[in-house]
């Protein structure tokens, strides 16, 4: 079986950092773009960034100049630095990765999610 699992959410206060992380398991072929989305509570769940496997990356304007997306191909890792960190980024955070099967085929997999409350 094929999994996402994201880890690195706590309770921090308005200013401070975090680092999240997103690790896919199990056999797969490669993977292709993967991003970070949040939700949160009463609202839908919107696009924080995204990165291809060539490192491209893409970023919501809400957190441009504050966030950072990276990925380590070599382990299948994806990791999101939060720096100054608002009120208003709070909510969970979800790892989404478009993966390719040994079959070639490709699938999207989301993650749980990990939760991230920003508040004094």
């Amino acid at each position: 079986q094929v999994h996402v699992v994201e880890s690195g959410g706590a309770l921090v206060q308005p200013g401070e950092s975090l680092r999240l992380s997103c690790a896919a398991s199990g056999t797969i072929f490669s993977i292709n773009d993967m991003g970070w989305y949040r939700q949160a509570p009463g609202k839908q769940r919107e696009l924080v960034a995204t990165i291809t496997s060539g490192g491209s990356t893409n970023y919501a304007e809400s957190v441009k100049g504050r966030f950072t997306i990276a990925r380590d191909n070599a382990k299948n890792t994806m990791y999101l630095q939060m720096n100054s960190l608002k009120p208003e980024d709070t909510g969970v955070y979800y790892c989404n990765a478009r993966l390719v099967s040994t079959s070639l085929n490709e699938f999207d997999l989301w993650g749980q999610g990990t939760q991230v409350t920003v508040s004094s």
